[in-house]
């Protein structure tokens, strides 16, 4: 019985937690691709190039590689650069993807299948049920962890305004936003009932637990929206774009590189005190 019970081991499949196994041996000797770097890669370095801070290098270059084994045009550079993801978009619509599912961020279940008996993956970034709620208003699961996790860091409620995937509902999200609400990862919050203190602790909160997130004002776009917290889950597999722009991981490269995300690319209005440091929902939870 013993001997049965440690030949395989297991973990659930249970809102939106990773699946794994005991490694056979073959397994155990292959290189491992650390899914939840090359995923925040993916958001940052077709923007801004290499950034070796995030640790997705040697992963990276094993996608790599295995995308010009199967024949997919790509340099071999250990960079998520713009080519990588065109790359790695056209992998997944040989796959039968479409639409949310080919936007060259590698998922779960294409990284896997790239990955037999090349690789395996740790870090497991699982994006969970699209039709997951937070303050009633769609999100992922993974997203709806992380909100919860940020919300417990403050002592008032954290109040989502604009979910995700509006695109995919119809559910007309405000067109200031631009698209960036269309896919996956991306909310809005309330921060009417909040003075000026709690509305930054509630944005370093975000931070905390990996959202590139700003407070947005009114002045910034000539009144056209209310104050409110963006925020974007960073290496949400789910992130999409209008029309072909890539503005929504454009915008966590910003974040990086200190700037506040809008098309003018001012510098980020959060007080130095309220900052932290560029981090993904996988780093902060451990998982």
């Amino acid at each position: 019985m013993l001997r049965h019970v440690s030949a395989v081991i297991a973990l659930s499949v249970t809102l939106g937690f990773a699946t794994a196994t005991a490694p056979t041996q073959a397994e155990a000797a292959l290189p491992t691709v650390n899914m939840a770097a090359v995923d925040a890669a993916a958001h940052v370095e077709g923007k801004l190039g290499n950034r070796r801070s995030l640790g997705d290098d040697s992963s990276t270059r094993l996608i790599q590689r295995a995308l010009r084994a199967k024949g997919f045009r790509v340099n071999v550079n250990g960079t998520y650069d713009r080519t990588t993801t065109a790359a790695y978009a056209r992998y997944q619509r040989s796959l039968g993807y479409s639409g949310i599912n080919a936007n060259g961020v590698p998922g779960l279940a294409s990284l896997t299948k790239l990955g037999a008996r090349r690789f395996t993956i740790k870090h497991k970034v699982v994006t969970g049920n699209r039709n997951d709620r937070y303050s009633g208003r769609r999100v992922n699961t993974r997203t709806r962890q992380m909100l919860a996790a940020a919300d417990r860091r403050v002592p008032w409620k954290i109040t989502v305004t604009q979910g995700s995937y509006c695109t995919f509902t119809g559910s007309g999200c405000a067109s200031a936003s631009a698209g960036t609400h269309d896919g996956g990862g991306v909310v809005d919050l309330r921060v009417s009932n909040l003075n000026s203190t709690q509305r930054w602790r509630t944005v370093q909160a975000m931070r905390k637990v990996g959202f590139a997130a700003w407070l947005r004002t009114p002045s910034q776009c000539g009144g056209c929206w209310p104050a409110h917290i963006h925020a974007i889950a960073i290496g949400d597999t789910d992130i999409w774009q209008r029309n072909g722009s890539l503005a929504n991981r454009d915008q966590v490269a910003a974040y990086l590189r200190g700037r506040d995300g809008l098309a003018r690319n001012g510098a980020d209005n959060t007080p130095g005190r309220y900052r932290t440091s560029f981090t993904w929902w996988e780093r902060y939870s451990g998982r």
